[in-house]
């Protein structure tokens, strides 16, 4: 079970990817402020108290919920990231990435068991919402070779392989974990692998990576300290504020897809599940001939 156990951190830089604090990411490529606040000197010595805050201020914004449970996953308070997770959970229910994300700290929480049954509902739960969510399938394969069923476990990995975009964060690892597992049990799993298909690769440069997950794993600490030098009630101000001007460019010059996966990733960091499935439909319907790209891409946000 090594293999299998060290296969619980394969999602992490998907994790980071579908649920960090991306405000900051469209802030700074949007054009943020030259000049901000001066911030205080606990806020720069601990970038976390700022999302910490932001919390306090915004108690029933999923997004900041989001943010404070990805940075305290990285930050390896795994405890702590299930909390956040768990209040984000309560304020987005039908959001699919929450339990995803719920259920990766729950399990990276465990001091013994390998698949908490609380970790295995928050999988079964986002599964529910979108049957493709990526963290959810993988985790889901994990629990049936944890139960013994090796094969279909393999079996689930491949499926999920020949969803996955080339070049997704999660792809190489999610190679590996099938090789190990398979060489473990004695299972030939290399002309499966050889025959895996996968969705074509988007046309254009940086094609070998989908441009919703660019920018992995999220904010630098210089990105955090920028972040914290803004009072924490005008962070999602100020982060909303960005993301409604860049709709209102998209609005004016409709042909950027490149453009539209930034504003549903955007939309999907903040909690707003329904302003990003409507960013999806309109960039399609600005985009027709990039349609299925945009669609491919928002899918790894778990957006439909």
């Amino acid at each position: 079970m090594v293999a299998v156990r060290r296969g619980q951190l394969v999602l992490g830089a998907a994790a980071l990817a579908l649920g960090f604090a991306l405000a900051w990411s469209v802030s700074h490529r949007s054009g943020a402020p030259a000049e901000v606040p001066a911030a205080s000197a606990s806020a720069m010595a601990d970038p976390l108290a700022a999302l910490e805050q932001a919390t306090r201020d915004h108690p029933d914004d999923p997004g900041a919920w989001r943010a404070l449970g990805s940075a305290k996953f990285e930050a390896g308070a795994f405890d702590e990231a299930a909390r956040a997770y768990e209040q984000a959970s309560r304020l987005a229910p039908k959001l699919a990435v929450v339990w995803s994300s719920l259920g990766e700290a729950r399990v990276m929480a465990s001091r013994s068991d390998p698949m908490p049954p609380a970790a295995l509902e928050a999988f079964r739960t986002a599964a529910r919402i979108d049957p493709k969510d990526p963290r959810a399938r993988y985790f889901l394969a994990v629990s049936k070779d944890l139960g013994g069923d090796h094969q279909g476990a393999i079996g689930d990995w491949l499926a999920l392989l020949a969803d996955t975009p080339p070049g997704a964060p999660w792809e190489a690892d999610l190679r590996r974990t099938i090789e190990q597992v398979g060489k473990i049990h004695k299972i030939d799993v290399a002309s499966r692998l050889a025959a895996v298909r996968q969705p074509a690769a988007p046309a254009g440069a940086g094609a070998a990576m989908p441009t919703v997950a660019q920018g992995i794993p999220g904010p630098t600490a210089m990105d955090l300290k920028a972040a914290a030098s803004i009072p924490p009630s005008q962070q999602r101000e100020m982060a909303e504020g960005m993301v409604a001007r860049l709709e209102g460019k998209l609005k004016a010059n409709p042909a950027n897809p490149d453009g539209w996966l930034m504003l549903i990733r955007s939309r999907v960091t903040l909690g707003q599940a329904d302003k990003a499935a409507q960013a999806l439909k309109d960039g399609v319907a600005a985009n027709p001939g990039q349609a299925a790209r945009l669609r491919q891409e928002a899918a790894v946000l778990g957006v439909k």
